[in-house]
C-alpha cells in the first residue's frame, strides 16, 4: 500500500485508534536511532549541550528532581 492509501485508511479510524497507530509507528522509529536524521543546527545544539554537561555535570537537575518540580511523582 502507498502512504496516501494508508493515510486514507487511517483517517477512517476513531481518534483514539489513530493515536494508538501514531504511537506504534513512533515506537518503530526508535529501533535504529542512527537512522533518524538530525539537522546541522540541531546537531550543533546537542553537541553544545553535551559539552556543557561534560564541563559542569552538577549544574543540571536529575530526572527525579525534575519530576518532583513538575508534580510527576512516581512516573
Amino acid at each position: 500500500m502507498k502512504s496516501k492509501a494508508l493515510l486514507e485508511e487511517a483517517s477512517r479510524l476513531e481518534v483514539a485508534e489513530r493515536i494508538e497507530l501514531v504511537e506504534a509507528i513512533w515506537e518503530t522509529l526508535g529501533v535504529d536511532p542512527e537512522a533518524l536524521p538530525v539537522s546541522p543546527p540541531h546537531r550543533d545544539e546537542l553537541d553544545g549541550r553535551l559539552l556543557d554537561l561534560e564541563a559542569n555535570p552538577e549544574a543540571g537537575s536529575s530526572w527525579s528532581e525534575v519530576r518532583e518540580r513538575l508534580g510527576l511523582r512516581g512516573r
